[in-house]
């Protein structure tokens, strides 16, 4: 049966996967709801998603703007007969500010959640949130509810976390709730090509360009990748109304120590006859404390290139030093079969892409 699905952050990276995934696996009629300011703004984002959903038949898709601020964002869909929702939109920047993270992320949500319990044909609703909202928790961190005692690196983690203990305390007895909570996306598909540049690629041209002569962190942390489309099968695999309710983890595969991680990149890099010939010092891991102080000695002397590294790393550093073990025991239980990622390969792909193209310049 037909039903339509809205999605949230409909042009944003993951929900323009998730709807590209919808377009090939369902026969749903779609609503993307974008952010645009004026009508040439929603036009213009018009636009770029035909180009995206290319050759996706124009009867299928119908563009809203929703801005999740506002108190009126779903107004314009009243009356749609929306039978799922997938919840992408969220300002995901690790250094984003309290007042921004709590505006969209959680009232945001908010809004959202208050028009979904409006949808009379609802079969479901998926919100897409992170691993990180465990926060500074460390050891197994399973497809449960989050406590949050043990506090947040940064307010995005922390705005994820409130989202999650929203839906599931308020509105989880009224609406078909589920949550996936998804890894560090570093590459749009198994072949590593990144069409969206995030922290982990900013990261790796620090490294490559020899700017950072540390690494924070712990050599033995878990570091968990995986891929926007994995992302987005994981996603419309849990809108099956047959799949049980619940949080789910998109982890694929085993994780890499950040050691075993690291040695994965500068084998990358070494390949490349530009990286050899500046003959660098590969940095070496150092503790929180050092960090610190490295940091600090670096704001005080206003030491430009080195402080504007060294800022890079701050807003996500202290989760570096937090070992994580993902389980993704639930969605493995309900996705038989799935095609799991070598996170190894993925990570060795995505930076054999950011060198071949030099993060992005050199793509036609």
């Amino acid at each position: 049966m037909t039903g339509t699905t809205l999605v949230t952050g409909g042009d944003g990276y993951l929900g323009r996967l998730v709807a590209a995934q919808l377009i090939a696996d369902s026969d749903d009629r779609l609503v993307l709801a974008v952010r645009a300011g004026d009508v040439d703004g929603l036009a213009a984002k018009r636009e770029s998603l035909s180009k995206f959903l290319v050759g996706a038949p124009a009867d299928r898709i119908t563009v809203v703007p929703a801005d999740l601020r506002e108190d009126a964002a779903f107004d314009v869909m009243s009356g749609l007969p929306i039978t799922t929702i997938v919840h992408c939109a969220a300002v995901t920047r690790f250094n984003v500010d309290e007042e921004t993270a709590r505006a969209v992320n959680v009232a945001g949500t908010a809004r959202l959640l208050e028009f979904a319990r409006r949808c009379d044909q609802l079969s479901r609703v998926l919100m897409l949130s992170t691993v990180y909202s465990a926060g500074r928790q460390t050891g197994e961190v399973a497809e449960v509810a989050h406590e949050g005692s043990e506090g947040f690196v940064n307010f995005y983690e922390w705005s994820k976390w409130a989202a999650e203990r929203l839906a599931l305390t308020e509105y989880a007895d009224a609406l078909p709730l589920s949550v996936l909570r998804l890894s560090t996306v570093i590459a749009d598909d198994e072949n590593g090509s990144v069409t969206q540049f995030n922290a982990f690629h900013q990261s790796m041209k620090l490294f490559f360009y020899g700017l950072m002569s540390v690494i924070p962190g712990n050599e033995d942390t878990p570091i968990h990748v995986t891929s926007g489309s994995y992302c987005a099968a994981a996603a419309v695999h849990l809108l099956d109304p047959a799949i049980p309710l619940g949080i789910y983890h998109a982890c694929p595969g085993a994780p890499p120590s950040f050691r075993d991680m690291m040695d994965t990149v500068f084998g990358v890099f070494e390949t490349d006859e530009g990286f050899r010939r500046r003959n660098l010092v590969r940095p070496l891991f150092c503790d929180a404390e050092s960090f610190r102080d490295l940091v600090h000695l670096a704001r005080i002397t206003r030491s430009g290139p080195v402080l504007a590294a060294l800022e890079t790393f701050v807003p996500f550093a202290d989760q570096l030093y937090l070992r994580k073990d993902v389980s993704s025991h639930r969605l493995n239980g309900v996705w038989p079969g799935h095609p799991a990622l070598d996170q190894r390969a993925l990570i060795a792909s995505t930076c054999g892409d950011l060198v071949a193209t030099r993060w992005g310049r050199r793509k036609e």
